[in-house]
This record gives C-alpha cells, sequence and structure tokens, in this order.
C-alpha cells in the first residue's frame, strides 16, 4: 500500500506537468479558517504574535491558494495534508491528504472533464456519468429540489427516514435525501452538479435553463463514495464577505464556535481574482477506489488513533 500511495502520487504530478499546472505550497497553520457551518476546524491551543491569535489547521489550502490565483499565479495544485475535527471512519481520517488545483479561464464542465481524465488515468473506473441535482431528484424520487416546500421536504424525510432531530432547515432535508436515499440506491461514478442557491459554498450562482438560480458547483461519486467537490469560483468580495457573515450567524445560533474571517481573503477578492474553476479531491478515497481497499485505514500509514 505504501508503493500503491507513492505510485499515485507520482502519476498525478505527472498529470499537471504535462498540463502545465504549477505545485504550489500553502500554510498548514492559518489565522483564519472555514466559516462553513458543517466544518470544524482544528484550533490550536497555544496563541501566536501581536494579537495572540489562536492558529487553525487548513481544512482545505483554498483561501491561501485564490491569494495566489489573484497574484497572478496561473494555473496551480497542491498535493498535502488539511484537516477536519470529526470522527474516525471507514471514509473519513481528520487528518487526510488532499488534491486541490484551479485552472483560470475553465469552465465548470471543462473542470469536469479533467476530473475524468485524472481517475481514469489511476483507476480502472470507465463511464462516469452526470447529472444534474434537480434531474437526479426527480428521476429517483419525483421531487424537484429548487421548487419543493420546506414542509414537503419534512414530511418525506419523516416518512422515509428515522429521525429524531428537529428544526431542521431546507438544506438539511434535501442532504438526508440525498446521503440516506439517493446515494445508497445510485449505481456506478457519476458527477452531480447545479445545486441548489443556498449550497453554493465559495461558487457562483447562475440561472439554468428553467430560470431558477442554482450554485455553480459539482461533486463526484464513485463507489458509493464523495471524492470531489468543485466550483465554478466566486469572485465578488462583497458577496464573499455576505456569505461568510450568514455562515457565522448560523454557527452562533447553532453554539458551534465563530471563527475569524480570512480578510486577506477578502482583499484577494478585490484586488482581483480571475474567472477560474477548481476542485478539491480526497487522495486517500481516490487511493481507496484504485487499490479496491474497503476502509480508509488500509491505505494510511497511520490513522490519527495511532498517530
Amino acid at each position: 500500500m505504501l508503493a500503491a500511495r507513492a505510485d499515485l502520487l507520482a502519476q498525478i504530478r505527472n498529470f499537471f506537468a504535462e498540463r502545465k499546472v504549477l505545485e504550489v505550497e500553502t500554510p498548514i497553520l492559518a489565522r483564519a479558517t472555514a466559516s462553513d457551518f458543517h466544518i470544524q476546524s482544528w484550533k490550536t491551543e497555544n496563541s501566536w504574535g501581536q494579537n495572540n491569535q489562536a492558529l487553525y489547521l487548513q481544512t482545505s489550502p483554498e483561501y491561501a491558494m485564490k491569494r495566489l490565483l489573484a497574484s497572478g499565479s496561473g494555473a496551480i495544485y497542491q498535493l498535502g495534508k488539511a484537516f477536519r475535527f470529526e470522527e474516525i471512519s471507514d471514509r473519513h481520517n481528520p487528518e487526510f491528504t488532499l488534491l486541490e488545483w484551479y485552472q483560470p479561464g475553465y469552465s465548470l464542465s471543462q473542470l469536469m472533464n479533467e476530473v475524468e481524465a485524472l481517475v481514469h488515468l489511476v483507476t480502472t473506473l470507465t463511464d462516469i456519468r452526470r447529472f444534474s441535482y434537480r434531474e437526479l431528484f426527480q428521476q429517483n424520487l419525483g421531487i424537484d429540489p429548487h421548487q419543493a416546500l420546506t414542509d414537503d421536504l419534512e414530511r418525506f424525510v419523516k416518512s422515509e427516514i428515522s429521525l429524531v432531530a428537529q428544526g431542521l432547515s431546507r438544506t438539511d432535508y434535501l442532504q438526508l435525501i440525498l446521503s440516506e436515499i439517493i446515494e445508497p440506491a445510485m449505481q456506478g461514478n457519476w458527477f452531480l452538479y447545479d445545486y441548489p442557491e443556498d449550497q453554493a459554498a465559495l461558487a457562483q450562482v447562475k440561472l439554468d435553463a428553467a430560470g431558477v438560480k442554482v450554485a455553480q458547483r459539482f461533486e463526484l461519486f464513485c463507489s458509493g463514495m464523495e471524492i470531489a467537490n468543485g466550483y465554478f469560483e466566486l469572485t465578488d468580495p462583497v458577496e464573499q464577505r455576505r456569505r461568510f457573515e450568514s455562515d457565522l450567524d448560523k454557527r452562533q445560533q447553532a453554539n458551534r464556535g465563530l471563527v475569524p474571517t480570512d480578510e486577506n481573503l477578502i482583499a484577494a477578492l478585490e484586488s482581483g481574482l480571475p474567472d477560474c474553476a477548481g476542485v478539491a479531491l480526497g487522495v486517500d478515497r481516490l487511493l481507496m477506489i484504485a487499490t479496491g481497499a474497503k476502509r480508509i485505514s488500509e491505505v494510511i500509514s497511520f490513522t490519527t488513533d495511532l498517530a
């Protein structure tokens, strides 16, 4: 497995070298971190610097890489460690290896093509189908996820899933339906794109063919696992700040702990981030697929409980 990991990393680096995408490194420790309500970061116990700020282990190199893009780096990628404060499971380790890359001038479709090319190179997977979020829900359940009312989604979830949680949001219900009902029923490998607007995260929003606002993002699912998450990246600093503030409001209401806003990212967007598409891909999960491993512990030298 050590040899398989080394070979996979070499193939990834060769893949990007052939495409003249530059490998970069960014800090693992930073003064700001992901504000997303669903992501919990590792916070250092020690404070640092003149303002005695805590530092955070990065959940993704996204913010720093966008600062490089705004500085004129051109197409870039990074292979390195990322950290999320979650339990160990068959598919997740709190410390994991992440591949993230950005292609200025690419559309979301072009980036999906490139992700697919990489997956084909390093695995034996063949056909990867593509579904819009609406198409997947309508084909499987007859539900339009962009138009369905929260009360209707709540009733459907309670009729299909054993659920004790209260006060869930519309997004929560859609994510439950996707993860608990649709994903287990899906066969093969597939991209999912054009997510609901309120799941945009750091992606731009557009009008789809039906005139509905959708998030320009995609996810790739292989062998029943989410492998990659891509965006046509948000470039508007005003909208970025609004989303940060919205995230913090949600975190405060749920008592999940506030995190600092990354003012360096805001400044980078103000200076001008080129139109680009970017994606984060879980290398450990990709290695699981390439080797047929059933648990992430099989492809990691030392999981966090053994570190």
